[in-house]
Protein backbone atom coordinates (compact mmCIF):
# COMPACT_ATOMS: atom_id res chain seq x y z
CA UNK A 1 0.00 0.00 0.00
CA UNK A 2 1.17 3.54 -0.74
CA UNK A 3 2.29 5.48 2.11
CA UNK A 4 0.13 8.27 1.57
CA UNK A 5 -2.94 6.15 1.26
CA UNK A 6 -2.17 4.42 4.39
CA UNK A 7 -1.58 8.21 6.00
CA UNK A 8 -5.05 9.22 4.23
CA UNK A 9 -6.90 5.85 6.45
CA UNK A 10 -4.95 6.67 9.49
CA UNK A 11 -6.35 10.00 9.51
CA UNK A 12 -9.86 8.86 8.81
CA UNK A 13 -9.97 5.99 11.43
CA UNK A 14 -8.68 8.67 14.00
CA UNK A 15 -11.26 11.08 12.82
CA UNK A 16 -14.01 8.59 13.32
CA UNK A 17 -12.75 7.20 16.91
CA UNK A 18 -13.08 11.09 18.16
CA UNK A 19 -16.16 12.78 16.76
CA UNK A 20 -19.65 11.65 17.40
CA UNK A 21 -21.32 8.79 14.50
CA UNK A 22 -24.33 10.81 13.26
CA UNK A 23 -26.38 7.26 12.86
CA UNK A 24 -29.34 9.33 11.13
CA UNK A 25 -29.91 12.28 10.67
CA UNK A 26 -33.91 13.81 9.84
CA UNK A 27 -32.30 17.59 9.39
CA UNK A 28 -29.54 18.89 7.36
CA UNK A 29 -29.12 20.75 10.95
CA UNK A 30 -24.92 20.66 11.92
CA UNK A 31 -23.69 19.53 15.50
CA UNK A 32 -23.56 22.87 16.87
CA UNK A 33 -26.77 23.78 16.06
CA UNK A 34 -28.70 20.63 18.30
CA UNK A 35 -25.49 20.80 20.69
CA UNK A 36 -24.93 24.03 21.70
CA UNK A 37 -23.58 22.79 24.71
CA UNK A 38 -21.18 19.66 26.12
CA UNK A 39 -23.42 16.48 26.28
CA UNK A 40 -22.15 14.13 28.59
CA UNK A 41 -22.73 10.30 29.21
CA UNK A 42 -21.70 7.87 31.38
CA UNK A 43 -21.23 4.54 29.72
CA UNK A 44 -21.79 1.79 32.37
CA UNK A 45 -20.43 -1.24 31.25
CA UNK A 46 -17.42 0.23 29.21
CA UNK A 47 -16.09 2.41 32.63
CA UNK A 48 -15.70 5.62 30.84
CA UNK A 49 -17.70 9.04 30.03
CA UNK A 50 -17.98 10.66 26.79
CA UNK A 51 -18.02 14.51 25.93
CA UNK A 52 -20.63 15.12 23.12
CA UNK A 53 -19.92 18.61 21.55
CA UNK A 54 -20.62 19.70 18.14
CA UNK A 55 -17.95 22.31 18.57
CA UNK A 56 -14.79 19.71 18.86
CA UNK A 57 -16.46 16.79 18.52
CA UNK A 58 -15.98 15.78 21.84
CA UNK A 59 -13.91 13.24 23.74
CA UNK A 60 -14.31 9.68 25.64
CA UNK A 61 -12.51 9.86 29.11
CA UNK A 62 -11.78 5.90 30.12
CA UNK A 63 -10.43 4.49 33.66
CA UNK A 64 -14.24 5.44 35.38
CA UNK A 65 -15.23 2.05 36.34
CA UNK A 66 -19.07 1.07 36.50
CA UNK A 67 -19.83 4.97 35.27
CA UNK A 68 -23.57 5.16 36.12
CA UNK A 69 -24.72 8.03 37.61
CA UNK A 70 -23.33 11.66 36.35
CA UNK A 71 -23.25 15.39 37.26
CA UNK A 72 -21.55 18.49 35.54
CA UNK A 73 -21.18 21.96 36.75
CA UNK A 74 -22.72 24.62 35.34
CA UNK A 75 -19.47 26.06 33.73
CA UNK A 76 -18.54 22.57 32.60
CA UNK A 77 -15.25 22.56 34.26
CA UNK A 78 -15.44 19.28 36.21
CA UNK A 79 -17.94 16.12 36.15
CA UNK A 80 -19.00 14.14 39.03
CA UNK A 81 -19.11 10.12 38.71
CA UNK A 82 -20.70 7.41 41.04
CA UNK A 83 -18.95 3.71 40.48
CA UNK A 84 -21.98 1.52 41.49
CA UNK A 85 -20.09 -1.56 41.80
CA UNK A 86 -17.58 -0.34 44.25
CA UNK A 87 -19.01 2.43 46.08
CA UNK A 88 -17.27 5.18 45.08
CA UNK A 89 -17.50 9.03 43.52
CA UNK A 90 -15.12 10.36 41.09
CA UNK A 91 -14.39 13.91 39.96
CA UNK A 92 -13.03 14.62 36.01
CA UNK A 93 -11.30 17.99 35.23
CA UNK A 94 -12.48 18.17 31.86
CA UNK A 95 -10.05 20.53 30.38
CA UNK A 96 -6.85 18.27 31.58
CA UNK A 97 -9.37 14.99 31.13
CA UNK A 98 -8.20 13.92 34.24
CA UNK A 99 -9.40 11.99 37.84
CA UNK A 100 -8.96 14.73 40.04
CA UNK A 101 -10.89 12.80 42.95
CA UNK A 102 -11.31 9.24 44.36
CA UNK A 103 -13.96 9.65 47.46
CA UNK A 104 -15.86 6.61 48.89
CA UNK A 105 -19.40 7.13 49.33
CA UNK A 106 -20.92 3.67 50.63
CA UNK A 107 -22.11 0.45 48.70
CA UNK A 108 -24.25 0.60 45.29
CA UNK A 109 -23.35 4.37 44.85
CA UNK A 110 -25.77 5.73 43.09
CA UNK A 111 -26.62 9.58 42.49
CA UNK A 112 -24.91 12.31 42.43
CA UNK A 113 -25.36 16.00 42.07
CA UNK A 114 -23.25 19.48 41.90
CA UNK A 115 -24.20 22.62 43.68
CA UNK A 116 -25.37 25.97 41.61
CA UNK A 117 -21.90 26.94 42.64
CA UNK A 118 -19.65 24.14 41.61
CA UNK A 119 -18.04 24.17 45.28
CA UNK A 120 -19.28 21.16 46.48
CA UNK A 121 -21.20 17.93 45.19
CA UNK A 122 -23.27 15.10 46.71
CA UNK A 123 -23.01 11.53 46.06
CA UNK A 124 -25.45 8.31 47.54
CA UNK A 125 -24.42 5.33 49.16
CA UNK A 126 -27.82 3.67 49.06
CA UNK A 127 -26.89 0.10 50.54
CA UNK A 128 -26.03 1.54 54.26
CA UNK A 129 -28.31 5.30 53.32
CA UNK A 130 -25.90 7.31 53.14
CA UNK A 131 -25.20 11.17 51.80
CA UNK A 132 -21.75 12.34 51.45
CA UNK A 133 -20.63 15.91 51.19
CA UNK A 134 -17.31 16.26 48.90
CA UNK A 135 -15.32 19.50 48.04
CA UNK A 136 -15.15 19.33 44.16
CA UNK A 137 -12.09 21.37 44.27
CA UNK A 138 -9.96 19.27 46.66
CA UNK A 139 -11.61 15.77 46.26
CA UNK A 140 -11.80 15.89 49.83
CA UNK A 141 -15.36 14.00 51.26
CA UNK A 142 -16.67 16.88 54.25
CA UNK A 143 -19.59 15.28 55.55
CA UNK A 144 -22.04 12.83 55.52
CA UNK A 145 -25.06 11.71 56.80
CA UNK A 146 -27.02 8.90 57.56
CA UNK A 147 -30.10 10.10 54.96
CA UNK A 148 -32.70 7.17 54.93
CA UNK A 149 -33.92 3.92 53.31
CA UNK A 150 -32.09 3.17 49.47
CA UNK A 151 -32.02 6.37 48.93
CA UNK A 152 -31.56 6.87 44.90
CA UNK A 153 -30.92 10.87 43.32
CA UNK A 154 -30.45 14.42 44.42
CA UNK A 155 -31.58 17.96 43.64
CA UNK A 156 -30.37 21.23 44.45
CA UNK A 157 -32.70 24.35 44.65
CA UNK A 158 -31.01 27.12 42.20
CA UNK A 159 -29.63 28.76 45.12
CA UNK A 160 -27.60 25.80 46.38
CA UNK A 161 -29.22 26.04 49.87
CA UNK A 162 -31.65 23.00 49.91
CA UNK A 163 -31.18 19.61 48.61
CA UNK A 164 -34.03 17.18 47.88
CA UNK A 165 -33.09 13.10 48.29
CA UNK A 166 -35.36 10.83 47.14
CA UNK A 167 -35.65 7.66 49.16
CA UNK A 168 -36.85 4.96 47.24
CA UNK A 169 -37.00 2.27 49.88
CA UNK A 170 -38.90 4.38 52.29
CA UNK A 171 -41.51 6.15 49.72
CA UNK A 172 -40.58 10.05 50.59
CA UNK A 173 -38.40 12.62 49.80
CA UNK A 174 -35.75 13.94 52.49
CA UNK A 175 -35.30 17.62 52.60
CA UNK A 176 -31.39 18.51 53.69
CA UNK A 177 -30.56 22.04 54.83
CA UNK A 178 -26.94 22.37 53.21
CA UNK A 179 -25.96 25.13 55.58
CA UNK A 180 -26.76 23.25 58.69
CA UNK A 181 -26.26 19.95 57.07
CA UNK A 182 -29.52 18.65 58.83
CA UNK A 183 -32.46 16.83 56.96
CA UNK A 184 -34.84 19.37 57.60
CA UNK A 185 -38.30 17.45 56.64
CA UNK A 186 -39.38 14.16 55.01
CA UNK A 187 -42.81 14.55 52.37
CA UNK A 188 -44.55 11.50 51.96
CA UNK A 189 -45.81 10.65 48.50
CA UNK A 190 -48.85 9.03 48.38
CA UNK A 191 -49.85 6.17 46.24
CA UNK A 192 -45.70 6.06 45.45
CA UNK A 193 -43.83 3.48 47.24
CA UNK A 194 -40.14 3.87 45.26
CA UNK A 195 -39.86 7.18 43.96
CA UNK A 196 -36.64 7.23 42.30
CA UNK A 197 -35.46 9.75 40.10
CA UNK A 198 -36.48 13.69 40.65
CA UNK A 199 -36.20 17.20 39.31
CA UNK A 200 -37.73 20.71 40.34
CA UNK A 201 -40.02 22.67 38.53
CA UNK A 202 -38.32 26.14 37.91
CA UNK A 203 -40.39 27.87 40.10
CA UNK A 204 -39.44 25.45 42.43
CA UNK A 205 -43.10 24.80 43.79
CA UNK A 206 -43.04 21.24 42.42
CA UNK A 207 -41.02 18.25 42.44
CA UNK A 208 -41.73 15.71 39.73
CA UNK A 209 -40.59 12.23 40.42
CA UNK A 210 -40.02 8.97 38.56
CA UNK A 211 -40.54 5.90 40.33
CA UNK A 212 -38.68 2.44 40.35
CA UNK A 213 -41.82 0.61 38.93
CA UNK A 214 -43.72 2.40 36.03
CA UNK A 215 -45.21 5.93 36.94
CA UNK A 216 -44.44 9.21 37.32
CA UNK A 217 -45.85 11.72 39.82
CA UNK A 218 -45.60 15.89 40.25
CA UNK A 219 -46.23 16.98 43.98
CA UNK A 220 -46.92 20.38 45.74
CA UNK A 221 -44.22 21.01 47.62
CA UNK A 222 -45.28 23.11 50.43
CA UNK A 223 -48.58 20.99 51.04
CA UNK A 224 -46.97 17.14 50.33
CA UNK A 225 -50.01 16.99 48.21
CA UNK A 226 -49.75 14.37 45.33
CA UNK A 227 -51.13 16.40 42.63
CA UNK A 228 -51.28 14.46 39.08
CA UNK A 229 -49.81 10.34 38.59
CA UNK A 230 -48.93 9.33 34.97
CA UNK A 231 -48.26 5.49 33.57
CA UNK A 232 -44.64 5.90 32.54
CA UNK A 233 -43.83 2.99 30.85
CA UNK A 234 -41.93 -0.77 32.06
CA UNK A 235 -40.15 -0.36 34.36
CA UNK A 236 -37.30 2.75 36.03
CA UNK A 237 -36.37 5.78 33.97
CA UNK A 238 -34.90 9.28 34.44
CA UNK A 239 -37.16 12.48 34.49
CA UNK A 240 -36.54 15.95 33.48
CA UNK A 241 -38.10 19.44 33.61
CA UNK A 242 -37.44 20.64 30.16
CA UNK A 243 -36.00 24.68 30.46
CA UNK A 244 -38.73 26.96 29.62
CA UNK A 245 -41.96 25.69 31.83
CA UNK A 246 -43.39 24.02 29.24
CA UNK A 247 -42.46 20.34 29.19
CA UNK A 248 -41.49 17.76 31.45
CA UNK A 249 -39.90 14.67 29.69
CA UNK A 250 -39.85 10.88 31.33
CA UNK A 251 -38.49 7.84 30.01
CA UNK A 252 -38.43 4.02 31.09
CA UNK A 253 -35.47 1.35 30.73
CA UNK A 254 -37.93 -1.16 29.39
CA UNK A 255 -39.03 0.33 26.46
CA UNK A 256 -38.65 2.60 24.10
CA UNK A 257 -40.33 5.80 24.29
CA UNK A 258 -39.98 9.40 26.04
CA UNK A 259 -43.38 10.66 27.62
CA UNK A 260 -44.30 14.38 27.02
CA UNK A 261 -46.21 16.05 30.23
CA UNK A 262 -47.13 19.42 30.07
CA UNK A 263 -46.22 21.34 33.08
CA UNK A 264 -48.87 23.63 33.18
CA UNK A 265 -52.17 21.30 32.38
CA UNK A 266 -50.61 18.13 33.53
CA UNK A 267 -51.72 16.35 30.96
CA UNK A 268 -49.77 13.69 28.66
CA UNK A 269 -48.80 15.66 25.45
CA UNK A 270 -47.20 13.11 23.07
CA UNK A 271 -45.11 9.85 23.67
CA UNK A 272 -42.25 9.82 21.06
CA UNK A 273 -40.83 6.36 20.18
CA UNK A 274 -37.00 7.13 20.46
CA UNK A 275 -34.80 3.73 20.79
CA UNK A 276 -34.41 0.84 22.86
CA UNK A 277 -34.20 1.17 26.61
CA UNK A 278 -34.00 4.81 27.17
CA UNK A 279 -32.86 5.78 30.67
CA UNK A 280 -30.97 9.37 30.91
CA UNK A 281 -33.07 11.79 29.67
CA UNK A 282 -31.47 15.84 29.76
CA UNK A 283 -32.76 19.06 27.89
CA UNK A 284 -29.85 21.18 26.12
CA UNK A 285 -30.29 24.46 28.55
CA UNK A 286 -32.54 26.53 26.42
CA UNK A 287 -34.79 23.68 26.19
CA UNK A 288 -34.43 23.29 22.33
CA UNK A 289 -33.49 20.30 22.80
CA UNK A 290 -33.39 16.77 24.39
CA UNK A 291 -31.23 13.86 24.63
CA UNK A 292 -31.85 10.92 25.58
CA UNK A 293 -29.48 7.48 26.64
CA UNK A 294 -30.73 4.14 25.00
CA UNK A 295 -28.97 1.24 26.58
CA UNK A 296 -29.79 -1.08 24.41
CA UNK A 297 -28.94 0.49 21.07
CA UNK A 298 -26.00 2.38 22.52
CA UNK A 299 -27.13 5.53 21.24
CA UNK A 300 -28.28 8.89 22.24
CA UNK A 301 -31.10 10.34 20.93
CA UNK A 302 -31.69 14.16 19.83
CA UNK A 303 -35.46 15.09 20.09
CA UNK A 304 -36.37 18.49 18.36
CA UNK A 305 -38.55 20.42 20.89
CA UNK A 306 -40.30 22.58 18.26
CA UNK A 307 -41.28 19.29 15.95
CA UNK A 308 -41.46 16.58 19.06
CA UNK A 309 -40.17 14.12 16.61
CA UNK A 310 -36.81 12.46 16.57
CA UNK A 311 -34.28 14.46 14.53
CA UNK A 312 -30.70 13.00 14.94
CA UNK A 313 -29.50 9.56 16.49
CA UNK A 314 -25.72 9.15 17.83
CA UNK A 315 -23.33 6.27 18.62
CA UNK A 316 -22.26 6.09 21.71
CA UNK A 317 -18.33 5.52 22.27
CA UNK A 318 -18.95 2.35 24.26
CA UNK A 319 -21.93 0.29 26.12
CA UNK A 320 -25.07 1.62 27.92
CA UNK A 321 -25.28 5.12 27.67
CA UNK A 322 -27.03 4.93 31.52
CA UNK A 323 -27.58 8.54 32.15
CA UNK A 324 -27.05 12.18 30.95
CA UNK A 325 -25.81 15.16 31.94
CA UNK A 326 -25.97 18.88 30.48
CA UNK A 327 -24.29 22.44 31.94
CA UNK A 328 -26.84 24.59 33.08
CA UNK A 329 -29.65 22.22 33.60
CA UNK A 330 -28.93 20.43 37.11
Amino acid sequence: MPRSNFKRIVAVVMYLSVFPTFVDSATGDGPTTFMPAPVYVALQTTGAVQRLAGSDGGATYPDLPNAHYIAVSDDGARVLISDIGNGRAYILDTASGKKTGDVPVGEVAQGVKISPDGRYGLAIGAGPGLLTKIDMETGAALEQMSIGANPHNIRFTADGGMAYVSLQGAGTIALVDMGTWEKVREIEVEGMATPHNIDLSDDERRLWIRDFEGSAAVLEIESGEVLARFDAGPSHGGIDVVPGGRYVATVAIGGSHVLLIDQRSLETVKSIEVGQGPHGVRASSDGRWLYVGLTRDNQIAVVDMETLEVAHRLAADGEFPFWLAVPGNR
